[in-house]
């Protein structure tokens, strides 16, 4: 999840007092709260007494006088690789107290009262599922909301997740984020103060395997089933018209079991579909269709004559990965431009990833979209998964569980660290010396601030990076 304080504001003090420094925390680039240095100083004196000062990342000082303008702008900086390396530690990121710190801090900037609600979450099919919960209610809260409704067993609800999503004119989802441990639903959607704005339940894992367990249940079977149908209708499953004369079949028997069985054997079942972008791959500002699943990124293309071409990418390939952002000025009507982290420049998010195109032949992919961080996510989810199933673990305790009244990874997933963050290599660099050994010299970083010097970026490793012999080619 990617955090930043794109900007500072000054605003009055209660009751009229003296003027304070505000920091305004985006996630994905939306804002999720404002802070005051003071607050963020509190979180890491809590933090500090929990787990020590050496596992905590470096904390901006205090200043016994008034902060310059330069000075406030350092520590805006300085702020934000702060909370971009503790959300990013395995243990910290994790802990309750950074998480609630978040909640709150949400509610109270976006001045909703604590009170009960109806919250509308979508399946995807379409329909409605309306849960009563309280505005305050954490993401987890409103998942077990859901799976209460519709009688969906304790043990299948880390299957599925809850995922904010913009819905088309078409009636297509654009998916914007995986809602989070450390946001209220009902705010996060609300806040957003437009009426495209959805909260979609769907399933969370990549592979197939899993589905064994989510059909052994007629609740997890017809939810899995729905969504199957729904991802075959938007054409996000590539089907031929014998497949689709199949299909159409079983789905006339009522046969849920069988046609999952047949739709798991299509190209695409169980990915997720981003909307149209641009990439640098096979050529420069080639439009193309990514989607994630099945422990890869594909790239759909149009070649001329609108023959289709489709480009995969397996993330066992992909060394290493980065998500930048660059904020192109607007023209003023004064005739200037507007400095960027003002909010009137255009956001650009890239995901870059150096993939191993063959023997000792590194190469960069760059993919151009809006939707960048929530493909990095999706790599993400992808590695850990892998690396869970690599170790003999299981999906089933990677989910959160409520112990005390609050909420802790169990100890498997505690296991399961993120993949480590590396200095940039050098782009222009096309081989390595011994690709199939382990990378050395990591060290757990946040991503940096926003740059147009991609260079300057902090990098995901990958733990699940594998190098190829010749005997793999």
């Amino acid at each position: 999840m990617h955090f930043s304080i794109p900007e500072t504001e000054s605003r009055s003090g209660d009751s009229g007092g003296s003027a304070y420094v505000a920091y305004n925390i985006h996630v994905n680039g939306v804002l999720h709260c404002r802070v005051r240095y003071s607050q963020l100083l509190g979180l890491h004196e809590q933090l500090r007494k929990e787990y020590g000062a050496n596992v905590l990342p470096a904390f901006p000082p205090k200043k016994l006088f008034s902060l310059t303008p330069a000075e406030v702008e350092q520590r805006r900086e300085q702020l934000e690789k702060y909370m971009q390396a503790v959300r990013q530690d395995p243990l910290l990121g994790s802990s309750e107290t950074f998480n609630s710190f978040l909640r709150r801090a949400q509610q109270e900037t976006q001045q909703v009262p604590t009170e009960e609600v109806s919250l509308e979450v979508l399946l995807s099919n379409g329909q409605k599922v309306l849960v009563n919960v309280l505005t305050s209610d954490q993401t987890e809260d409103v998942l077990e909301a859901v799976a209460a409704k519709l009688d969906l067993p304790d043990d299948l609800i880390g299957y599925f997740s809850l995922f904010l999503v913009r819905e088309r004119e078409d009636g297509a989802f654009s998916f914007v984020r995986k809602l989070q441990e450390f946001e209220l639903p009902y705010v996060s959607v609300t806040s957003l103060r437009s009426q495209e704005y959805k909260i979609v339940l769907r399933k969370s894992y990549w592979d197939s395997a899993y589905d064994d367990d989510v059909m052994e249940n007629r609740v997890g079977l017809n939810l899995l089933y729905a969504q199957t149908v729904s991802d075959i209708e938007r054409g996000w499953i590539l089907v031929t018209k014998e497949q689709h004369r199949q299909l159409k079949s079983l789905q006339e028997k009522v046969s849920k079991k069988e046609f999952l069985r047949l739709a798991q054997t299509l190209r695409h079942y169980g990915y997720l579909r981003f909307d149209a972008c641009v990439a640098d791959f096979p050529e420069k500002d080639c439009p193309v269709v990514v989607s994630a699943g099945n422990s890869e990124l594909s790239l759909q293309l149009r070649l001329p004559g609108q023959q289709l071409r489709e480009g995969s990418f397996r993330v066992t390939r992909m060394r290493c990965w980065r998500v930048t952002s660059s904020v192109s000025k607007v023209p003023l009507p004064s005739g200037g431009t507007s400095s960027p982290g003002r909010g009137r420049g255009e956001v650009r998010l890239e995901l870059a990833f150096e993939y191993l195109m063959s023997k000792d032949r590194l190469q960069w992919v760059t993919i151009t979209s809006p939707q960048a961080i929530m493909m990095s996510i999706c790599l993400q989810s992808m590695v850990d998964e892998l690396m869970v199933k690599k170790s003999g673990g299981s999906i089933r305790k990677m989910l959160r569980r409520r112990v005390g009244g609050t909420l802790r990874r169990s100890d498997s997933q505690q296991a399961v660290k993120s993949p480590p963050l590396l200095e940039s290599p050098d782009a222009s660099r096309e081989s390595m010396v011994k690709l199939s050994s382990k990378l050395s010299a990591v060290s757990l970083r946040g991503i940096g601030s926003p740059s147009t010097d991609a260079s300057a970026s902090d990098v995901h490793g990958n733990f699940a990076f594998e190098g190829i012999g010749d005997e793999d080619l």
